[in-house]
């Protein structure tokens, strides 16, 4: 008689992918993780349906004798839940034992002796390192199922085969040790990634507070200075007003710095509401025109009529800082571009210049913290509009050449449309 079959793996088969549904669940879903009642009715549920698979697809039937894999989820879910998630195992298994097989006294002796011993060692368990449960989880059945075959040759006069001790004492452990094997590793992996997540958040915190010490600091110190000279008897009236604006125009330097941070780390709630994009645009570039002018930049727009859903604020926000990027990136002048393309489901605005344009590594790192190809720059402004765009639902796209310029592609959700205008400035 074959020692291994397909029936046997079948079962193996039932027991794994409930194990990977149960850690999905714990990796995926918030409601899992809020309270532990869900926790240990998710493992009940996880547990049962292996052990129902188990008894209904067995790997051995002889004449007296019917075996599975149902212990070893029950075991598990004993381990690793305790007596909160044992017990309802147990009546659950027993219930479905019975309604298959019929009632049986052995049984019943079997399955309680095996979920007082793993009851009462659960906690213990869950302490333990992963060599310590496995060496402890493979005693623990290989004991049972002596403990199970004394209860079994007392009782009913039970006849020891060779097939009997292969299939219910060698093979077991060695199955339930594979198993314990892969939770592990698996509650290994969501402990890590659950980790790594917070070392990234920590990382981007860590950045931004330096940007924002870095940046800071700057400001508060001409103030300081600034400050020291208003004390000074040989200032006259018309040096302390100039150093009084130059302060207050630092000061303001900060503020926008730090609005700039708090507006990234958690935009305020706008009321959503239907925006012409294309009238925000031309309030925008009107706003620019002044610098502009001051970079010899000509700025050239084709709008089309289009409404999208958001808050108008943050829509000048975003283009607002993206045209005094590209206008910036004109040194010696050139031309700024505005376009809109508009089709049934999207809106595109499009924002050509003729700068100095970006590497490739530039525009991996265009958004990230602390980074920004302007020699002053602090990198925040754009990580807002970045984070602006998102919450409007929408994208960017960047195609950029080195010393011929950049276009950066705003994409939103359309919700109307009409006809098109031109102008040049």
């Amino acid at each position: 008689m074959e020692i291994f079959n397909q029936n046997m793996l079948n079962n193996l088969f039932y027991i794994l992918v409930s194990i990977f549904v149960l850690y999905f669940l714990a990796d995926h879903m918030k409601l899992y993780q809020k309270k532990k009642i869900y926790q240990r009715t998710a493992m009940v549920i996880c547990f049962s349906i292996p052990s129902f698979l188990c008894m209904l697809f067995p790997i051995l039937i002889e004449p007296n004798c019917i075996h599975d894999f149902r212990q070893i989820p029950f075991l598990i879910g004993t381990l690793y839940g305790g007596w909160a998630v044992g017990f309802p195992l147990l009546i659950l298994l027993l219930a479905f034992r019975f309604a298959i097989y019929g009632f049986n006294l052995i049984t019943v002796a079997v399955y309680v002796s095996m979920f007082i011993a793993a009851a009462m060692y659960s906690r213990k368990f869950r302490k333990m390192t992963r060599s310590h449960k496995l060496i402890m989880s493979t005693a623990l059945i290989f004991l049972l199922a002596i403990w199970s075959t004394l209860i079994a040759v007392v009782i009913a006069d039970f006849e020891i085969t060779y097939t009997y001790v292969i299939h219910f004492i060698v093979i077991p452990p060695f199955a339930l040790m594979l198993v314990v094997y892969i939770v592990e590793t698996l509650k290994d992996a969501v402990i890590m990634r659950s980790k790594l997540m917070k070392v990234e958040k920590m990382e981007v915190v860590s950045q931004l507070a330096a940007s924002i010490s870095h940046e800071v600091r700057n400001p508060l110190t001409v103030v300081k200075g600034f400050v020291q000279l208003l004390n000074s008897k040989s200032v006259t009236g018309e040096m302390r007003e100039q150093y009084v604006s130059l302060a207050l125009s630092e000061l303001d330097r900060a503020t926008s710095i730090i609005d700039d941070y708090l507006t990234f780390a958690k935009p305020a709630p706008q009321k959503v509401e239907k925006i012409a994009v294309d009238e925000e645009l031309k309030k925008v570039i009107e706003m620019m025109r002044p610098i502009a002018n001051n970079h010899s930049v000509r700025i050239n727009w084709t709008l089309t009529p289009a409404v999208i859903e958001g808050c108008s604020q943050h829509v000048k926000q975003i283009f607002l800082n993206f045209m005094k990027n590209s206008i910036e990136a004109m040194e010696d002048g050139g031309d700024l571009r505005i376009e809109m393309n508009n089709d049934k489901e999207k809106v595109e605005i499009f924002i050509q210049d003729t700068g100095v344009g970006m590497t490739e590594d530039q525009i991996n790192r265009f958004g990230e913290p602390y980074f920004s190809t302007k020699e002053k720059g602090t990198g925040l402004g754009t990580m807002v509009a970045l984070r602006l765009i998102q919450s409007m639902k929408g994208s960017l796209q960047i195609k950029s050449v080195p010393q011929k310029g950049t276009t950066l592609i705003v994409t939103f959700p359309l919700v109307e449309t009409k006809t098109k205008m031109k102008h040049v400035s």
